[in-house]
């Protein structure tokens, strides 16, 4: 069975800078039964995803400016803000998946009892972490610009499709 894959498009508000040229996107169902970390990680791996870790979501507004990211829920349920402060917020539970490109804010909102998420990026890129403010995000812009688009599809393999911007 296919995931249902949901498209986000976010713009910059001034404080995180999200991505003009790639969406987020929320993957449900991503791995069906399968959803052991170590069975995620190597879902990631096969699809070129690497430089994996297993463990939670912060709490507080911050993104890559270096890498794009994948996470798998491996257990658990989580709210997750994506954008900054004002961005819309996504529930993600065990199976599900979300590819959180470079400059696209995150961060956990609530508890995280039981959590377990599995982390990666396209060809086992090196990630940074910059919290989310208006300094931050002028010096994370440039850096931003340079990320290549990802080769695969983290959940799918084969390309990244991105389709076009939404109208917003």
């Amino acid at each position: 069975m296919q995931p249902t894959i949901e498209t986000l498009w976010l713009d910059d508000d001034g404080l995180v800078p999200n991505n003009p040229t790639l969406p987020a996107h929320v993957y449900r169902n991503a791995f069906g039964e399968q959803r052991a970390a170590h069975q995620i990680e190597e879902h990631f791996r096969r699809n070129g995803w690497r430089n994996a870790w297993v463990n939670g979501i912060y709490p507080f507004h911050h993104y890559h400016a270096t890498a794009h990211e994948v996470l798998g829920i491996a257990a658990g349920v989580v709210e997750v803000q994506l954008g900054g402060p004002e961005g819309p917020t996504v529930s993600l539970r065990a199976g599900d998946a979300v590819l959180i490109p470079a400059g696209v804010g995150h961060c956990r909102i609530g508890p995280d009892d039981g959590l377990s998420v599995v982390g990666a990026y396209p060809g086992g890129a090196d990630w940074d972490l910059v919290r989310a403010s208006p300094e931050a995000r002028l010096a994370a812009l440039p850096q931003i610009a340079k990320v290549a688009l990802p080769r695969s599809d983290p959940i799918l393999g084969g390309p990244l499709k991105i389709g076009p911007p939404a109208r917003r």
